[in-house]
């Protein structure tokens, strides 16, 4: 594997975890990949990424509740089979970036699909409702009840999608990682510093 490193991050919605993946790559000077994967995942399939676009975390603002709410009720298998394709390219990307750069990669199962390297890193960040609600609220600019609704839909979303593409493992499964960390107790901050600190240690053992 040569000597970069992966480090894998997902995150329940509101607990501030794209915030800790991004600081965390400002802080080891590496590149973070969360929605450039999909728009490469796209290029490298010929097919235009309008088409994945329901798939697309992006759509989670306040102008696209109602669309989320429509793509949401459909069920999970129904959804994901849809997408087979698209993430066959996105795991192809996620293989290309372990093998060649050191990086930070943001959802997409990448724990998953990386699973048998021996150069990533796995963490998981949540937070109580309370916590992840006020961040929404604020950061979203949305009502307490659709902030609530958000949360609900996104992570039943991305619970569905990584039960589907690991064939039956849930998403939060603290197994899966190599730390869970919440970002209430811990502070984004601190999580950050937790993150790279573990990091250099296992890379110290190597």
């Amino acid at each position: 594997m040569g000597k970069n490193f992966v480090i894998t991050i997902a995150r329940g919605f509101g607990s501030g975890g794209k915030e800790i993946a991004t600081n965390v790559a400002k802080k080891l000077g590496i590149n973070c990949y969360e929605h450039a994967i999909l728009t490469l995942a796209s290029q490298m399939s010929g097919l235009d990424r309008a088409h994945f676009a329901e798939a697309d975390e992006k759509l989670l603002k306040p102008s696209f509740l109602h669309s989320i709410k429509e793509s949401l009720s459909v069920s999970p298998e129904a959804h994901f089979v849809s997408n087979d394709e698209l993430f066959s390219y996105e795991a192809q990307i996620i293989r290309a970036l372990a093998t060649n750069e050191s990086c930070v990669i943001v959802g997409k199962a990448a724990d998953h699909v990386l699973k048998d390297y021996d150069n990533v890193f796995s963490f998981y960040i949540e937070a109580p409702r309370a916590y992840c609600l006020k961040n929404v609220m604020e950061k979203m600019e949305v009502t307490e009840e659709e902030a609530n609704d958000l949360i609900t839909k996104t992570d039943k979303y991305r619970a569905d999608f990584y039960k589907y593409v690991t064939g039956g493992n849930y998403w939060t499964n603290p197994v899966n990682f190599d730390l869970t960390l919440n970002s209430e107790r811990v502070g984004k901050d601190g999580c950050v510093e937790m993150i790279a600190a573990y990091v250099d240690m296992k890379l110290r053992e190597k």
